[in-house]
């Protein structure tokens, strides 16, 4: 009975973990295989000669998917230019050469399928990536089209296990991107998680990247992971030129070295009772369930007293933790600090010859710090009337804000009346300069200002969403966007609103502050700002870097109408195309154009709920076959005072904003709601 006994319940536990861990992998699994991107504005028709030059790229590719490096880019060509086709794949860093052609293989097979007689695909596979496409696209770093999959199960402290997830994926990168060109560049992480959970991860970029196109690609998919997989257990972000996964299952060959080993065999059933009679039969049976419910039963309770043994522990450490973060943060506050006589020199005592420019709240000068960083300077008007501490409290917080679409605050000055701001200093100057300004419009040709476009929203995306703080902008406009020397948008003048005593919630405000043309009707009227305000300004300054027409100064053309409404028109006659700045008729891509005013008209309706959020901005921006909704009428446009027909604004006392009752202020600062995040 003790031997009958002894196998019945080795069978029963075995049976048991398996189930546990066959559910466990079923329910963490990656979104389901095979996910495409057909762009939709580009096709082939059937026996054309670019359909045979695609057979032959595909075979090609697939014929190669034994390559060391898991990676190949070929072109097959013709006399005609247009039929020439680029592509690549590339597998898993941990894969076998045999299941990396079996990725690629089905890739070829599916993305022919699904995204028939389209001249540029994507596909994703969990093993492999395959891509091709009408434009060489080999050494290009490229973030689009993107998507990113979460995993529908919730970690269990989903602000401990973000921070593991942000600090493993964060230290591989190095690893992958110093890796040598043409090498695997890619790098995978097992760490511990709560003494019974792991954490896997793994990055990965096209081994045809530079060292530091491979560190930025993979530093803006990890930007995302707030955005895709805050609290899950897993995620992926993917671009067509670096991804980045993480889950608590082992979903990569743990050593690279040998193949995956398969699961122990499950021991041979218990031989039949034979000779045994069967009342006694039963009886053994019945007898070795109960022992079975009995041990399982204490192995459950055992596991809870685990558990909450070493949760007791891990909030403790965590504690500990967070009393050393306090002191980091008094810490921060002197370290950001720079002292009067500092910024003096730095700036020769404030020459004119340093004076980059003037805002509503002060002036700016370049200054170089004694270390030879040069940086800008912030001279904030001494009619502020805020503490010395609560300014400096501000500033740490603000400072925390970084981004790479961001200018980003260096530190700050507190003497006396004297409140100053060290912001880093941009290469060049502000996108009106390059954007209105003749002489220099030649320079800023379509791809450089679409790039720019994704920046702005990029940026505008990390202040609502995944900073810290939640900031309302207030005054997006293309004076505060300075570009850096690789033409990269940065937005400035965010988040110092607050440290001039503006009254206001949430939501309502009786001080508007802000630049006429780019506010929203609800705020401009109602004092009333949420996200939305920002987008409809986004959407102005999208339509404005696409026609090349300052919004502010459009309605004194002779037809007299403003620029959304000159865009509206041109949009209802089916005649976008003729909207493009003429500087840049000879080279721009139909579909991006197209795209961009179809975004802009969406974001400056007058309705603030019809406005699309940020994160679907940057998906339509990014993505050929997402389908959008028609755009109305836009709001209308706020002239400037000097206009007759403009509605009188005066000011008010009162607490409650009124329609038109307001106090204006023109090109001055921002609004940052602070909420804890």
């Amino acid at each position: 009975m003790i031997t009958m006994l002894s196998i019945n319940l080795n069978v029963f536990t075995t049976l048991v973990l398996i189930g546990f861990l066959s559910l466990s992998r079923t329910s963490e699994a990656a979104p389901a295989n095979g996910y495409h991107i057909c762009d939709n504005t580009t096709t082939f028709t059937q026996n054309s000669t670019y359909h045979s030059n695609l057979n032959l790229l595909l075979s090609s590719l697939t014929s190669n998917a034994t390559i060391d490096t898991g990676y190949y880019y070929t072109t097959t060509s013709s006399p005609d230019s247009n039929s020439a086709v680029y592509g690549a794949f590339l597998c898993r860093g941990d894969l076998t050469s045999s299941t990396c052609q079996d990725c690629v293989s089905t890739a070829a097979t599916e993305a022919v399928q699904n995204c028939s007689f389209r001249r540029v695909t994507l596909s994703w596979y969990d093993e492999c990536m395959l891509r091709y496409g009408n434009v060489s696209f080999f050494r290009k770093m490229n973030e689009s089209p993107f998507a990113y999959f979460p995993n529908p199960l919730n970690a269990t402290e989903p602000n401990r296990f973000n921070k593991l997830v942000a600090e493993t994926v964060t230290g591989l990168v190095p690893a992958a991107a110093n890796a040598q060109t043409g090498a695997k560049k890619f790098a995978m992480k097992q760490v511990n998680y709560d003494g019974f959970e792991q954490l896997y991860s793994l990055v990965q970029c096209t081994p045809d990247l530079s060292s530091t196109d491979c560190d930025q690609c993979l530093r803006g998919a990890i930007e995302l992971l707030p955005k895709c997989c805050d609290g899950r257990k897993g995620g992926r972000v993917l671009f067509p030129s670096c991804n980045i996964r993480y889950e608590s299952f082992p979903f990569y060959n743990l050593d690279t070295s040998t193949p995956p080993t398969t699961p122990p065999p499950l021991p041979p059933p218990p031989q039949p009772p034979g000779s045994v009679p069967r009342s006694q039969g039963n009886d053994e049976q019945i007898s070795s369930w109960i022992i079975v419910a009995i041990v399982v039963s204490i192995a459950i309770l055992l596991s809870l007293v685990g558990c909450l043994f070493f949760r007791r522990r891990a909030m403790k450490k965590y504690n500990v933790i967070q009393e050393q973060n306090v002191g980091k943060e008094i810490n921060a506050v002197e370290s950001l600090q720079f002292s009067f006589g500092t910024i003096e020199a730095a700036t020769n005592k404030f020459s004119v010859h340093n004076k980059l420019g003037k805002g509503g709240f002060g002036e700016v000068y370049k200054g170089t710090l004694p270390d030879g960083q040069q940086v800008a300077v912030k001279r904030l008007s001494r009619g502020s009337g805020q503490g010395g501490e609560e300014f400096k409290n501000e500033v740490v917080l603000v400072a925390k804000l970084q981004h790479r679409n961001l200018v980003r605050i260096l530190g700050f000055c507190s003497e006396g009346a004297e409140k100053i701001l060290i912001y880093e200093f941009v290469q060049n100057k502000s996108l009106d300069h390059f954007l209105y300004d003749s002489g220099n419009q030649v320079t800023l040709d379509w791809p450089s200002r679409y790039k720019i476009i994704n920046g702005i929203a990029r940026g505008i995306l990390y202040l609502h969403h995944d900073s810290r703080l939640k900031i309302i902008h207030r005054d997006l406009k293309a004076s505060n966007v300075l570009l850096d020397g690789e033409m990269n948008p940065k937005i400035a003048d965010f988040g110092m609103a607050r440290i001039f005593r503006v009254d206001q919630t949430q939501g309502n405000t009786r001080r508007i502050v802000g630049t006429y043309g780019y506010m929203a009707p609800e705020y401009a009227i109602h004092g009333q700002f949420s996200v939305k305000s920002d987008v409809y300004s986004l959407g102005v300054l999208i339509l404005e870097i696409v026609t090349g027409k300052k919004n502010t100064n459009f309605y004194n053309s002779d037809n007299g109408e403003d620029l959304l409404s000159h865009v509206w028109r041109h949009w209802r006659d089916g005649m976008p195309l003729e909207l493009l700045d003429v500087n840049l008729r000879d080279s721009y891509s139909r579909s991006e154009v197209i795209r961009c005013i179809h975004i802009g008209l969406l974001c400056v309706q007058e309705d603030p709920d019809k406005r699309p959020k940020m994160q679907k901005i940057l998906l339509m921006l990014s993505s050929y076959s997402l389908s959008m909704p028609s755009p109305e009428r836009p709001a209308f446009f706020l002239h400037s005072r000097t206009d007759p027909n403009m509605p009188p604004m005066t000011c008010s006392s009162s607490d409650q904003p009124a329609s038109n009752s307001l106090s204006l202020s023109v090109n001055e600062a921002s609004i940052t709601e602070l909420f804890p995040r």
